[in-house]
């Protein structure tokens, strides 16, 4: 159940905040605006208040809280299928997300949603910047940046908003912007929406919600093709082989031919939004100037006698980190793989390394390691590429130094690990970090 109200509507009302990430400080924040003082709730509570208020557990007194409210603002984090969600809903309460509360009274003729397995941040990114440098005020917000409800944000100095916008998100919104972006669709987040086909309809829901009108979407996808019911009331493809002689693109300097479709999908979803200038290669070329590059998303972050070091850590999935070894045709690269094990099939990764003519060394980590070494050893025990090998290894270190030695002299070390980092890193720029520490003792005397 998706509510149907807004920001506006909870004045006065009692209000429940659960989850206190990023989004619940800017929940909380927004509430006070209100003169609301919310009750707080967290699977995992902070020790002491925060902001005076007293965090409730959500396991011992904070369910017991969130029944006395009104209305409960989750975090995207808490997921929709959990028993605690319906029990609250089967009270009548409604259980709301932030993105959705905003999106209902926003101006969403100015407002651009990004969805995908992988690819939207870079597309919001590049539809951002672009807005930006062709002279347009644009908020950056949703899954990247600042939420657009955050109290320190003033709506009325934007342009445009370019949202990224999760699964997670993608459940809580009661209506879309006419304009949606779909870069990619692959499994992912299995545990959170219960199984593959509840996350293809759970992502791709902000395409149909009321409001909606156009989606502009990876043609290259067959899993978007395949759910082109899905996708609204009507579709433009973009595939990465589009207007072939098209270098608007280029100061961008994202690598691999993903990021050039990711670049046109950007740029039409701006034509879509009525920006003059999309249709203008000179004004697009100037205003790709200056772009910068996404921290750990195919990230160069070194060269160590001739080994050249590539962070993309924030690629969690099979499908970013096949394009993220796309990106580098005839070169010898040393792969890191592994982390959570979320429980998705790496078969279709063992499938794409095979036919790779350059030699590739897969260099696999706890906790999906084991898994990911299975699907290359059966792919290589059916068809018997000798190009591609795997080496277990015991942790980050290990493998860069592993990688380092086998990629000399001027091959690549790529760290795309193809799942969360969750367990032994905090996050995936915690990951990265560490990869780059470990480069550089690969240099060290």
């Amino acid at each position: 159940m998706r509510p149907k109200i807004c920001w506006s509507d909870l004045r006065g009302a009692r209000v429940g905040v659960w989850g206190l990430g990023v989004e619940g400080a800017a929940s909380l924040a927004r509430l006070r605006t209100l003169g609301v003082e919310p009750v707080l709730v967290d699977d995992r509570p902070p020790a002491g208040d925060v902001d005076g208020l007293q965090v409730f557990a959500t396991a011992s007194s904070g369910l017991a809280a969130l029944k006395h409210c009104d209305v409960v603002v989750k975090s995207p984090g808490i997921s929709r299928y959990r028993a605690e969600v319906a029990e609250l809903e089967d009270r009548g309460i409604p259980v709301a997300g932030g993105l959705g509360l905003w999106l209902q009274e926003a101006d969403r003729d100015r407002v651009l949603c990004v969805t995908g397995t992988k690819g939207k941040s870079s597309t919001t990114a590049i539809a951002g910047h672009l807005l930006t440098r062709l002279g347009y005020s644009c908020l950056i917000g949703g899954n990247i940046g600042t939420p657009p409800w955050d109290p320190r944000v003033d709506g009325a100095a934007y342009d445009y908003w370019v949202i990224e916008t999760s699964s997670y998100q993608a459940t809580d919104l009661p209506c879309s912007p006419p304009v949606v972006a779909v870069t990619s669709l692959h499994p992912d987040h299995l545990d959170w929406h219960g199984g593959v086909e509840a996350y293809y309809r759970d992502k791709l829901s902000v395409c149909s919600q009321p409001g909606a009108e156009l989606t502009i979407a990876n043609g290259d996808s067959d899993l978007l093709r395949e759910r082109a019911g899905l996708l609204g009331p009507r579709v433009t493809w973009v595939h990465a082989a589009d207007d072939p002689e098209a270098e608007w693109m280029t100061p961008l300097g994202l690598l691999g031919t993903h990021n050039r479709r990711n670049a046109l999908i950007a740029r039409a979803c701006l034509d879509a939004l009525g920006v003059p200038q999309a249709r203008d290669d000179a004004a697009l070329r100037a205003a790709a100037e200056g772009f910068e590059h996404l921290s750990h998303r195919l990230q160069p972050v070194g060269t160590v006698d001739g080994v050249l070091f590539v962070d993309d850590s924030l690629s969690t999935n099979v499908l970013p980190t096949l394009a993220a070894m796309d990106a580098f045709p005839g070169r010898r690269v040393a792969l890191i793989a592994g982390g959570h094990d979320r429980g998705i099939d790496y078969a279709p990764l063992a499938a794409g390394l095979a036919p790779r003519p350059a030699p590739t060394l897969v260099l696999t980590l706890p906790d999906s390691g084991p898994r990911i070494q299975a699907a290359i050893e059966s792919v290589l025990a059916n068809n018997g590429q000798s190009g591609l090998a795997a080496l277990p290894c015991a942790d980050l270190d290990a493998a860069v130094q592993a990688g380092f030695d086998w990629a000399r002299p001027d091959g690549i070390v790529l760290l795309s690990p193809a799942a969360p980092s969750f367990g032994v890193f905090r996050n995936y720029r915690e990951r990265g970090e560490a990869f780059t520490r470990a480069m550089r003792a690969c240099d060290a005397p």
